[in-house]
């Protein structure tokens, strides 16, 4: 089995994105591009992660159909070790499909219903030995995924196996962001989401970061980045002061991957131990060259 600096559990599946450059109405039928490519909460990270120059691997479910083979191919041409994913003979490869305009994203529909009927089965690798086990767990760095069930989300929190990790959680939609609340008090994470997600989990509506952040910490979390959109995102750590950085204006030509780029960046910035400052200014400027098209999908 191939080393690995970072696991990333959850979705990786294929992203269909038909992106259009004018303001798209609900109904409306406007030219664009159509893409297919390899996303998901899990694969968006690990692939700016090897963009940085790590070596993640990804614990996930992923069909044994042609697209499942294809994706598989994807990512390990990428350098991403999939070595540890978990593949289905009954379930077909994960979807997502969206569209999005110079208004930003008009709607998305995400289809991971095989991930959450694969469970438990794509974390087998950290109690089976082959990753870590109950008494020797995995010590290094996890980005975790918000598309896994809370059921299963509820068990990394409690597991054995996940006590002595660094967790990155972010969470997938912030239609899926009440599933994070189980993680709120595990000692080792670290919670990435935007105002709507932190509003959720705190059943509350914020107008800033800093707050939103802040009423994280009162819930029981240990650390905590808030992102914004275009105003001030906030790190927030329990015992310490609420950092705010004002993100670099640009142009919005996609969003969608914009989040899981901003953890990856931070997550990079601080293993090359980057004060809470600069890893947060990384993490914007990265996830603004998203956005804005500068780097490739």
């Amino acid at each position: 089995m191939a080393h690995s600096d970072i696991l990333c559990i959850g979705s990786v599946l294929w992203d269909i994105i038909g992106r259009a450059p004018v303001h798209v109405r609900m109904g409306a039928d406007v030219p664009g591009r159509i893409t297919r490519i390899p996303g998901g909460v899990a694969m968006n990270i690990a692939m700016v992660l090897r963009r940085f120059g790590l070596t993640p691997a990804v614990l996930t479910a992923v069909g044994s159909d042609t697209q499942g083979d294809e994706l598989i191919a994807d990512a390990q041409r990428l350098g991403i070790n999939c070595d540890y994913l978990y593949r289905s003979r009954d379930l077909p490869t994960d979807r997502y499909m969206a569209i999005e305009g110079a208004n930003g994203l008009v709607a998305a529909v995400a289809d991971a219903h095989s991930l959450e009927a694969a469970g438990d089965k794509i974390l087998r690798p950290l109690y089976d030995g082959r990753l870590g086990h109950s008494d020797a767990p995995w010590t290094g760095c996890i980005a975790l995924d918000g598309n896994l069930t809370e059921q299963l989300l509820s068990e990394i929190a409690r597991a054995p196996a996940f006590a002595k990790a660094d967790l990155r959680v972010a969470p997938a939609s912030p239609g899926k962001a009440e599933r994070l609340r189980p993680l709120l008090g595990h000692h080792g994470a670290t919670l990435y989401v935007n105002l709507e997600e932190a509003g959720i989990l705190c059943q509350s509506q914020f107008t800033d970061a800093a707050t939103a952040a802040h009423a994280l910490l009162e819930r029981g979390a240990q650390r905590v980045l808030v992102t914004a959109g275009g105003d001030a995102a906030a790190d927030a750590m329990a015992g310490q002061p609420v950092l705010q950085r004002q993100p670099p204006q640009v142009l919005v030509t996609r969003v969608t991957g914009a989040g899981d780029t901003f953890l990856a960046a931070h997550l990079v910035a601080e293993r090359r131990s980057a004060s809470r400052q600069d890893a947060l200014d990384a993490a914007l400027t990265a996830a603004a060259r998203h956005v804005s098209g500068d780097i490739p999908a």
